[in-house]
């Protein structure tokens, strides 16, 4: 349950990101309640994982996975321009989180 509460937290650190950049300096109000609402949930979710998985790979595939959805998501929507060395690198970062799922088991 642990690995699974991680991961949907990892979800919603892309999400708050995601809605922060689009807040433009928590001015805009429902991308700021929405980073609000996800960055608390995060929070709880990795805490709540914390409590069972060790401490620096929860922190590890918590980010891994945000920072993959996020720069994805920007990349998918034309935020954020993509190469394939930017895919290959996102790519990699996905296998090292699912490493480390593996190796913490």
């Amino acid at each position: 349950m642990a690995w699974f509460v991680l991961i949907v937290s990892g979800a919603l650190e892309a999400v708050w990101a995601t809605a922060l950049g689009r807040s433009d300096g928590l001015t805009r109000g429902v991308p700021t309640a929405v980073f609000g609402v996800a960055l608390i949930a995060s929070m709880l979710g990795l805490g709540y994982a914390m409590r069972t998985l060790p401490t620096g790979t929860s922190y590890a595939v918590w980010v891994g996975i945000g920072a993959a959805l996020t720069v994805g998501y920007a990349m998918a929507t034309g935020g954020e321009s993509a190469s394939p060395v930017k895919i290959a690198l996102l790519v990699m970062l996905i296998g090292a989180v699912v490493g480390l799922q593996l190796v913490g088991q």
